[in-house]
């Protein structure tokens, strides 16, 4: 009698390895639809509670504190944009366009001012240019004046402000400028020169035109930094959209008032963003003719080559090297201990929120950007915008969009279950961790992506081809050939991630468990307190996580030159 095989036959090998390919790419398009909805529900959140929030609270808004809000918001917008343009593109076009003794160190040096958040940077301006800093002291002393004898600029003032995040956020005008600067052709710039316009008058009308894009890019980035601030502006007194969320939803306690000011921040925050991709997206400049030659950069001397180097030099002076030089003096009379036990703990929950989160939101990116890749289409490209709206949303707008719709979910569940079963929940998610880490993924999810999606670039398509060939599955494809290249892109996005949430306050303020204090908590507490050089301590923490990525985009900027 004939024997039957128990082996399957290749029609069923085939089928088995289709169904197991619909499996991995059904899984990744579910993993991509729910991040996108996380990523929306905090907007469409805060945009239901402010619409059913009532009229009365928008009427008292508006005759008592919004019209303050708007004004100084769109006052230290206005001053960070045209401080971030100033500096950013000045230095940008001496370290690129001249040659002056001590460049090379200034065009890299420029980027360390990214390691500090501006709060940390207020924290030891104030305590240097304050009434009792050393710098009053100090002309009090020498002149024999008294308090009322001479006028000085105030730094808890919303100039002040303006000038500490200027510090902070002129490098991102800083690297697009110069990235820029050193593609362009020196052809039209040379027709320039030979029609008789001056070095000045032919970067004003020819080089600078040509890279606005990017410099618009890096202004409008610095602007929404401008606008989601809150550790600089509360520390500060002054007060804006972002302060007054945190005002109403903690000392007021009207959730309605916080969720109509977050609305107002959203739109005011996405109006940017949308300006910032038109931007971005639509502007074109190429050179003219087909030989790219770089521009030859002028050589400096006596003078010019002077106040080059100043010029460059103050802001890394300014944003680096002074306020790091005096959080060190501040933290020796700190009275810290960073090696007692409370200590160790707000490090510990510093980096297990920071770790937990880099993780979650690379997973993510590398789902949205392999479901991009994988599924290009209307689906995946909504799925990708909307993972993308994050880093234009401030994180207290975040934490209120959040908090709104799961406070409702666990005050529901602990009713029912009090009427039906005699049992409190509680607050299962709110309270949570999990929901902080949730809207640190919603706020830094766009950056991981970016570094994801520049890596991916590098994976040619021919070898997503040529695993399909062989009978590889999507997932196969991911885990044996993208992720493999694609390492030193997600260790930057992981360390990106990582030291942006050590360095995030304001939904780590909101939504933060009980008595589950980070870093970054510690200093804004102990600042507000007045105690700066105790603030110092964490603060030196922060700052020194912090210049890890800034150290490798420290070495980028020096490949490139």
């Amino acid at each position: 009698m004939p024997q039957t095989s128990s082996l399957p036959s290749v029609p069923d090998l085939a089928a088995g390895a289709t169904r197991r390919k619909t499996r991995g790419t059904r899984a990744l398009a579910l993993i991509a639809t729910l991040v996108a909805a996380a990523c929306l529900l905090p907007m469409l959140a805060v945009a239901l509670a402010a619409v059913t929030g009532g009229t009365d609270t928008v009427r008292h808004l508006i005759e008592t504190v919004l019209p303050g809000y708007a004004g100084t918001t769109v006052i230290l917008v206005a001053l960070v944009s045209v401080g971030t343009f100033a500096l950013g593109v000045g230095a940008a076009w001496l370290v690129t366009m001249t040659r002056f003794p001590g460049v090379r160190v200034l065009e890299v040096a420029l980027v360390l001012p990214m390691a500090f958040p501006s709060y940390v940077l207020a924290y030891a301006y104030t305590y240097i240019l304050d009434h009792p800093g050393i710098v009053q002291s100090t002309l009090r002393q020498v002149t024999g004046w008294g308090p009322r004898d001479y006028w000085f600029p105030e730094i808890r003032s919303t100039g002040g402000a303006a000038a500490m995040l200027i510090l902070v956020l002129y490098p991102y005008v800083y690297l697009l400028a110069r990235a820029a600067f050193v593609q362009q052709s020196s052809g039209a710039f040379l027709a320039a020169r030979t029609l008789g316009h001056s070095a000045w008058s032919a970067f004003w009308r020819v080089s600078l035109p040509m890279a606005r894009p990017a410099i618009a890019g890096g202004v409008l980035l610095a602007v929404m930094e401008t606008i989601a601030d809150f550790g600089t502006s509360a520390y500060f007194g002054v007060q804006t959209f972002a302060t007054g969320i945190y005002t109403s939803w903690f000392t007021m306690a009207d959730r309605a008032a916080a969720a109509q000011l977050a609305l107002c921040l959203l739109v005011f925050a996405l109006v940017l963003a949308v300006a910032e991709r038109s931007s971005r997206g639509k502007a074109r400049y190429h050179a003219a003719g087909k030989r790219h030659m770089k521009m030859p950069p002028e050589p400096l001397s006596g003078l010019r080559a002077l106040a080059a180097f100043a010029l460059c030099a103050l802001p890394v002076i300014l944003g680096f090297a002074l306020p790091a030089l005096v959080l060190a003096i501040m933290g020796l009379d700190g009275q810290q201990d960073l090696l007692s036990r409370r200590y160790i703990r707000f490090i510990q929950n510093s980096l297990t929120l920071a770790g937990t989160a880099a993780l979650v939101t690379v997973f993510a990116a590398i789902c949205i950007g392999f479901f991009q890749r994988l599924r290009p289409g209307r689906r995946s490209l909504t799925t990708v915008y909307l993972a993308r709206l994050g880093y234009a949303v401030p994180g207290g707008v975040i934490a209120v969009g959040l908090m709104v719709p799961f406070a409702a979910f666990d005050n529901t569940l602990d009713a029912w279950m009090r009427a039906s079963f005699g049992i409190s929940t509680g607050l299962l998610v709110t309270g949570s961790i999990w929901l902080l880490v949730a809207a640190y993924m919603v706020r830094f999810l766009a950056a991981a992506l970016g570094a994801y999606e520049g890596g991916q670039s590098t994976v040619h398509a021919n070898m997503d081809a040529a695993a399909r060939s062989l009978g590889e599955s999507p997932l196969g494809t991911l885990r044996r050939i993208h992720l493999p290249i694609l390492t030193p892109s997600l260790l930057t996005a992981l360390l990106i991630v990582f030291v942006d949430v050590m360095k995030e306050l304001p939904a780590t303020l909101i939504m933060r468990p009980f008595n589950y204090d980070t870093l970054a908590v510690q200093a804004y507490r102990l600042a507000s307190d007045e105690r700066l050089e105790g603030a110092a301590v964490p603060s030196l923490v922060i700052v020194a996580i912090g210049l890890l990525p800034v150290i490798l985009i420290c070495r980028q900027v020096g490949r490139r030159s």
